[in-house]
């Protein structure tokens, strides 16, 4: 099963396709995830992609394209898996198509989740990262010592910098600008499920289930 997950920054893709990972037993390809490991790592694509990142800017369609190829390449894509931030533009479904049709990869299922602005920017802003685990944690689950809840590390939870408002609006619109025309471009190729991504998250998980069954 290949499933590819499409929504605005913060909408809850990376959390569905974490559940959906575990429950088909199938890869979760996040490039946002991919993105920051480079960036950390300092490769040349994280050298390339951090200034872009930090803007709220989209990383250059070729670099990704890449990325994404070589990591359904090095991994045993036949059995399935999520993709989860691409593609993002006109230019990189082009670039999917002809990796699909390199890998031989026919008929994804493409779902789609819908958010509210308001309740997007209230999502990203309202969010830290732990730089010792790397976890995802809500700053209403933080107390005054900042400790993680997975790890228990004090004073690790930080603020990202394309999770400050001005960085969130501005993906958001260049997600409306952008990934849109996206959407369009599919429509015609594959049946496209459009799920209200603002559910509870369970309710969300389980209208994707049911779609894709």
């Amino acid at each position: 099963m290949q499933i590819i997950l499409f929504g605005a920054p913060g909408v809850g893709k990376g959390t569905q396709a974490k559940i959906l990972s575990q429950k088909y037993n199938i890869k979760h390809i996040s490039t946002g995830d991919i993105l920051r490991h480079a960036i950390a790592e300092r490769t040349d694509l994280g050298n390339a992609a951090k200034e872009v990142v930090e803007r709220g800017d989209l990383v250059p369609d070729n670099l990704i394209g890449r990325l994404v190829k070589e990591t359904l390449i090095n991994m045993d894509y036949k059995k399935g898996f999520i993709l989860d931030g691409f593609p993002r533009t006109i230019t990189q479904c082009g670039l999917l198509d002809r990796i699909f049709e390199e890998l031989k990869i026919e008929n994804p299922y493409f779902v789609i989740l819908k958010a509210d602005t308001e309740i997007v920017v209230n999502r990203l802003t309202n969010r830290r990262l732990c730089t010792e685990c790397a976890t995802i944690v809500n700053i209403k689950d933080l107390d005054d010592t900042q400790t993680c809840p997975n790890c228990g590390a004090r004073n690790t939870c930080i603020k990202r910098e394309d999770d400050k408002d001005s960085v969130v609006r501005k993906r958001l619109e260049i997600y409306r600008k952008t990934t849109f025309p996206v959407i369009d471009y599919y429509k015609d190729k594959y049946t496209l499920a459009i799920l209200n991504g603002t559910d509870p998250i369970d309710v969300v998980t389980q209208n994707i289930i049911k779609v894709l069954s």
